[in-house]
């Protein structure tokens, strides 16, 4: 699988209306060459340079397989908590200096039995042993 963003381009830096400092909207995602047999999908976007450690920006599952997220999306298949426990997507807010954010989809071939508000953890567990594809885009931020 391959993950590109029409909003900005692999291992580029992803515009200030997609941050914090601007809109905080969803940037749009595009998904090529999803597993035969895929039932559902798994989005992941996270900061692994926050002081804190890795922070959650976004999380969803059981997302009905597609090859386009719109940008500013909304709501998106069922909503993960991120690190601000909020459900949705939160977007890149570094205090200083550059951030990476990766986004990450899996393809399931199953649904998980998860509820709302699930974490990044309980969602990839619940993901262990059904992942039949995955692809991940990067991109930067800084303040």
């Amino acid at each position: 699988m391959e993950l590109t963003s029409p909003d900005f381009p692999s291992e580029g830096p992803i515009p200030a209306r997609f941050a914090c400092d601007g809109a905080d909207e969803s940037p749009g995602l595009n998904l090529t060459g999803i597993p035969d047999g895929t039932v559902s999908l798994v989005l992941v976007m996270d900061d692994p340079d926050a002081s804190v450690g890795t922070f959650d920006h976004w999380v969803a599952f059981n997302i009905g397989p597609t090859e386009e997220i719109p940008a500013n999306v909304g709501a998106l298949g069922t909503g993960g908590v991120n690190s601000w426990n909020r459900l949705g997507y939160g977007g890149p807010c570094p205090p200083s200096g550059t951030h990476r954010y990766f986004f990450r989809i899996l393809a399931l071939d199953t649904e998980l039995d998860l509820e709302e508000g699930a974490t990044k953890e309980d969602v990839l567990e619940a993901a262990s042993g059904h992942v039949i594809g995955d692809a991940t885009l990067m991109g930067t931020y800084a303040r």
